[in-house]
């Protein structure tokens, strides 16, 4: 493994000092194959990505659009595990330390048991853990498990979530914040709700975190916007597509203009 891992915590306060906004690439594991999905992976941390949002591919990704959840299955078929993801983080470490925050479901975590799951991702490099189907207060005794390990909880906000609930939602987080953009799934989307810069001032006078806004962000004039209101940009869908177009280049290219364009906009405060 190569020096410490940053953490969340660290890498979202050396892009404050810079006034920086901090880039949260996602990608699925195992998409389209292993040898690929590592090279992508190190792409994201050699093409201005802060932080690697790495899914595990699950068969019934509810929170996925079709981009995601076509990716996932894809994976799935040519024989991508839970293991095989943390194998594949494993290799990563060997030569890149931005933090790495794990996405999946409860019914991967359950099968392949909580503690064992919990130690094993922390061994293979993970800092952050993202459950999409565990809502704040289901299973107190999971959450308690997750929130006393050393992976950061990423609690996540929707556009619905009412003033009086954030502080609750947000129970037990850290990292930061992921305020989803849109109600529905994941994916690529042509304009941004005018409304978030206003929900973004909200939670933070609730939430004493950073927050990362994504679903739906496609351009390096949205990253730009985004990175305008909040502390993070995460990019999953449109990712993937320019990879489908373009390979490998295509990605790296795309993930160098959505760099660009956060780089030529203020930061948020």
């Amino acid at each position: 493994m190569t020096s410490s891992p940053v953490s969340i915590q660290d890498c979202f306060a050396r892009n404050r000092e810079k006034n920086r906004g901090v880039l949260i690439p996602y990608l699925t594991a195992g998409y389209p194959n292993r040898e690929i999905s590592l090279e992508l992976m190190r792409l994201v941390a050699e093409s201005g990505g802060d932080i690697l949002e790495l899914g595990i591919p699950f068969s019934d990704p509810l929170a996925d659009g079709p981009t995601i959840q076509r990716s996932s299955f894809e994976a799935l078929e040519g024989g991508m595990t839970v293991e095989g993801t943390l194998d594949l983080l494993r290799t990563f470490r060997t030569s890149h330390d931005i933090p790495v925050v794990l996405f999946t479901y409860l019914n991967p975590v359950l099968q392949y048991g909580l503690p064992e799951f919990l130690q094993a991702s922390t061994a293979a490099g993970a800092q952050g853990l993202l459950l999409t189907d565990l809502p704040t207060g289901a299973d107190p005794e999971l959450e308690g498990q997750i929130i006393s390990s050393d992976l950061d909880l990423i609690r996540l906000v929707a556009p619905t979530t009412g003033r009086d609930r954030i502080n609750e939602v947000a129970e037990g987080g850290s990292g930061f914040i992921y305020f989803i953009s849109r109600t529905g799934v994941t994916g690529a989307r042509q304009d941004l709700r005018s409304d978030l810069g206003r929900e973004v001032a909200v939670i933070r006078q609730e939430v004493d975190l950073p927050i990362a806004i994504g679903f739906g962000i496609s351009t390096p004039d949205q990253a730009a916007s985004v990175a305008g209101v909040c502390e993070g940009v995460v990019v999953g869908s449109a990712l993937i597509n320019a990879f489908d177009e373009g390979g490998v280049s295509g990605a790296g290219a795309f993930l160098k203009g959505l760099r660009e364009g956060m780089d030529g906009a203020p930061a948020a405060d």
